[in-house]
């Protein structure tokens, strides 16, 4: 096996994360932010202990922010106080060096109203609230539903508009209205509508994150806020430089970097296996905390793995 050292490319080397309390010109949880993996035990419990370490080792190599219980952090099979400890562990691993955004999003309004209050009172500095799934509700009640949770809780809000897993579109329409509300930031965007993206840019301050990592380059150069990625749990540094590269001008740069991770994002994204299994059968073969995934999901198998990990390698050195 590889040793766990991701070193930034030789072209642009990770920047320090920036402060969670960033500038009034800065996104509101920086530019670079990681979905990070939820580590469990070999015995399936919560591994606070590997989830502290991983924190720590992403934020070091680049990372501004981290978005706990989200779609890559196993969100729908962690218990409430699962999640309200994994927020207090991370945060007390990575102080201010970093934003930590808490997902509470649910199906019910009134539970993510609760989960809200408590990533609020166990230290996050941020919520991810996705799209009411399964019942997919008119776009006046999806509304309600994200005002009535910015209403309720005293911390920033991203809109996580994923419809290929909620069934629900958060439409650019209502995106510019809920753009109104002074607690409601930013949105992490997996709605594979570039124009739409561009449409609400065009018409709101809210920060707009890259929530699929083949989009992260390019919807930063038409004045997004930066990704929230999967794919950073195994190479923040290299992510990193393609927005610092962007940053310093160096376009070309930039999109040579983006193009070389892009065999890597294909493989964990759109391989058939969920971001989670392939993120977590990375970072277990890279001796790095993750763990084995919860049902219903299982484990990517030898083949998958040494598939992954042939790619991660060749990313790295190149």
């Amino acid at each position: 096996m590889t040793t766990a050292d991701a070193s930034a490319p030789p072209s642009a080397s990770a920047a320090p994360a920036t402060s969670a309390a960033a500038s009034a010109s800065a996104p509101p949880f920086g530019r670079a932010l990681c979905a990070m993996v939820t580590p469990f035990t070999e015995a399936g419990s919560l591994d606070l202990d590997g989830a502290q370490r991983l924190a720590d080792r992403l934020v070091s190599e680049g990372c501004d922010g981290l978005v706990l219980s989200g779609t890559t952090g196993e969100s729908p099979t962690t218990t409430d106080a699962e999640k309200s400890e994994l927020v207090r562990a991370v945060k007390e691993a990575v102080g201010e060096r970093a934003s930590v955004v808490a997902g509470v999003g649910t199906f019910d309004t009134r539970h993510t109203v609760e989960l809200a209050l408590a990533a609020e009172k166990a230290g996050a500095d941020g919520l991810l609230v996705v799209a009411p799934y399964y019942s997919r509700p008119p776009q006046d009640a999806v509304e309600a539903h994200f005002r009535e949770v910015a209403d309720a809780a005293g911390l920033p809000l991203v809109l996580y508009d994923i419809p290929g897993r909620t069934g629900t579109r958060i439409e650019p329409e209502t995106l510019i209205r809920l753009a109104e509300h002074p607690r409601i930031v930013g949105v992490k965007d997996c709605s594979y509508d570039f124009l739409a993206a561009q449409k609400v840019l065009s018409r709101t301050e809210l920060a707009y994150y890259a929530g699929c990592d083949e989009h992260n380059l390019a919807l930063y150069a038409v004045g997004g806020a930066g990704y929230i990625s999967t794919v950073a749990n195994v190479v923040p540094a290299h992510l990193r430089a393609v927005l610092d590269a962007f940053e310093a001008g160096d376009t070309p740069v930039s999109a040579r970097l983006q193009q070389r991770a892009t065999p890597l994002i294909e493989l964990m994204m759109s391989a058939g296996l969920p971001g989670t299994v392939t993120a977590k059968a990375l970072l277990n073969a890279l001796g790095l905390p993750a763990g084995p995934v919860r049902a219903p999901l299982r484990p990517a198998g030898r083949e998958a793995t040494v598939g992954l990990l042939a790619e991660y390698e060749r990313l790295v050195a190149a």
